[in-house]
């Protein structure tokens, strides 16, 4: 029986080294090699191959997963660049194991973020079409005032689209709560921008199933029941590439 060939970025994030859209950038950038050459994208690997990563060997595709959720403070940045960014969430929780965030916050926004090193289940809870759940507690510069609710839960005109319509709940003189099921750039910033309002503190206190109750700079395992749960909210979910 013949063995099956996986694409390059799909082995990468098996292997538990980075997501398929970061293993996308690094073999982009040339610092993937499968037997010393540099791959093109869309190459696929066999077991005997040699993966190697910036000249680092990347080892045979892991089973044993690990799956976190961390309470990121404001000022950390959520990348696996731990050169360029020294504020990165990788140095700052400093796990014995490789991982990588699932998604982002920005780096003055905190909250809940889940951090792996299972590649097809990030790309799974990144698609957008997938209709995850968000939720966020939002502190505004200036009291809410006038349709300012309605309109941003009806959709909003950013980065050449207009935002999914979405639940919106004003919770004070100038906080409000927020269930989002996209991921755009600085979304919610964007989207109160728009209206002529600045974000004073965003922080995300759910993500699908679970919700923040953690301490702010600290993390723990998702629960078994959890992670069962979330894997059955994504297993209808379109993957983000083919094998």
């Amino acid at each position: 029986m013949e063995t099956p060939l996986k694409r390059i970025n799909k082995y990468l994030s098996e292997a538990g080294y980075c997501s398929r859209r970061e293993a996308d950038r690094l073999i982009e950038e040339g610092a993937v090699t499968i037997n010393g050459k540099i791959p093109e994208m869309g190459t696929k690997v066999a077991p005997s191959d040699e993966v190697r990563v910036k000249g680092k060997l990347v080892t045979e595709p892991k089973s044993d997963f690990v799956y976190l959720a961390f309470h990121k403070p404001r000022g950390i940045v959520c990348t696996t660049d731990t050169r360029r960014e020294k504020d990165n969430i990788i140095n700052y929780i400093n796990y014995p194991e490789r991982i990588f965030p699932i998604g982002r916050l920005d780096k003055y926004s905190e909250g809940l973020i889940f951090l792996t090193n299972d590649g097809d289940i990030v790309n799974k809870i990144l698609r957008a079409r997938n209709n995850h759940e968000k939720e966020y507690i939002v502190r505004l510069n200036k009291p809410i005032k006038g349709d300012f609710i309605q309109k941003m839960a009806k959709g909003v005109p950013i980065l050449d689209t207009v935002t999914k319509k979405c639940h919106v709940e004003q919770l004070g003189k100038e906080t409000f709560k927020i269930i989002l099921t996209q991921g755009l750039n600085r979304q919610i910033r964007r989207m109160c921008e728009y209206f002529d309002y600045k974000v004073a503190s965003l922080k995300r206190i759910r993500i699908m199933n679970v919700t923040l109750d953690i301490e702010k700079g600290k993390w723990r395992y998702l629960s078994e029941s959890e992670l069962k749960e979330i894997n059955q909210l994504v297993s209808n979910s379109s993957k983000t590439y083919d094998n």
